[in-house]
């Protein structure tokens, strides 16, 4: 019978890789080290990185292999308090307000006790993941906190010390058990050190050509050997170009997956300029391939992979 419910952590680093590998997540050692420290230490998990090399996809496979709830946190310009943490469900409020005040058999006093209990606090992800029961605890993905203000950091920064939240009408609220914690960042702008100081921090960069080629073969184990082979090999050198956005692993696989769906079994110069657009996301970066790069870049990697044959 498959096991269900919570699972205990690693108790090792190499536990780690197989967690992460039996969830198809193809990690260097040196993530799967700091991945068991977080969690054997109880302390959030900074990553820092491009996007699309697989950060948020770290606290997905953590949720899944340890059998706990994902509360995802989508940072954004603007982010307040309300939106993440708490609010009260005025709606209801007023409606209950209006219903005592019919029967006119409750006090001012009561009448504020129920309107603000837990029956209509409505959990916002902060507040939400400090509620998880002791042995427990969800994995909480604050993710892209590079996009909120600096006030906000703040505010989170205190969450992130105490492992608590005050609601005034209800009073402090604290976690049985930290979370496991799982902050991003596209570093889009610089965060505080103090905030960086209750982390451990780890920055993903692109893999290597090997790792990548795994990470093809694991999800997209349609694809053709061959041309898995000359995608990968094209967009490391893709990825050497000064270009506005470099392609991370995620439009390696949307492009592999692309080319599968054509029933391709090798690049084509033809093939990559129909397609880039599935790769490439800005027309600067498409119009420096347009002018010969693409072609000189796929003859290399015909080259190279015909010489290791």
């Amino acid at each position: 019978m498959a096991e269900t419910g919570p699972r205990p952590v690693p108790a090792s680093i190499d536990e780690t890789v197989e967690m992460l590998a039996g969830a198809d997540y193809v990690a260097d050692r040196a993530l799967a080290t700091v991945l068991f420290l977080s969690l054997r230490m109880q302390r959030p998990l900074f990553l820092e990185g491009e996007a699309g090399v697989g950060k948020t996809e770290i606290a997905k496979v953590l949720s899944s292999a340890l059998g706990r709830r994902l509360i995802r946190l989508q940072c954004y310009e603007g982010l307040d308090v309300s939106s993440a943490v708490y609010e009260w469900n005025y709606a209801a409020q007023m409606i209950e307000i209006r219903m005592e005040e019919a029967t006119g058999e409750t006090s001012r006093t009561a009448m504020e006790r129920n309107v603000f209990s837990e029956k209509y606090l409505i959990r916002r992800p902060v507040l939400d993941a400090l509620t998880g029961e002791k042995g427990a605890a969800p994995v909480f993905l604050i993710d892209e906190l590079d996009r909120t203000d600096e006030a906000f950091e703040a505010f989170l920064l205190e969450i992130l010390s105490d492992w608590q939240v005050t609601v005034p009408e209800l009073g402090t609220i604290r976690a049985a058990e930290p979370p496991l914690v799982v902050i991003t960042t596209n570093r889009t702008r610089e965060i505080h050190d103090a905030l960086k100081r209750r982390c451990l921090y780890h920055w993903v960069d692109y893999p290597d050509a090997a790792r990548e080629l795994e990470i093809v073969h694991r999800k997209v184990p349609q694809a053709n050997a061959r041309l898995s082979a000359e995608v990968v090999a094209f967009i490391q050198r893709l990825r050497k170009l000064d270009l506005f956005k470099s392609p991370g692993v995620a439009e390696t696989l949307d492009w592999a997956g692309a080319l599968t769906e054509l029933d391709k079994v090798a690049l084509d110069p033809e093939t990559v300029s129909d397609t880039i657009g599935v790769l490439l996301k800005y027309q600067d970066d498409i119009a420096r391939l347009g002018q010969g790069e693409g072609r000189r870049i796929l003859d290399e990697v015909k080259a190279e992979l015909a010489a290791a044959e």
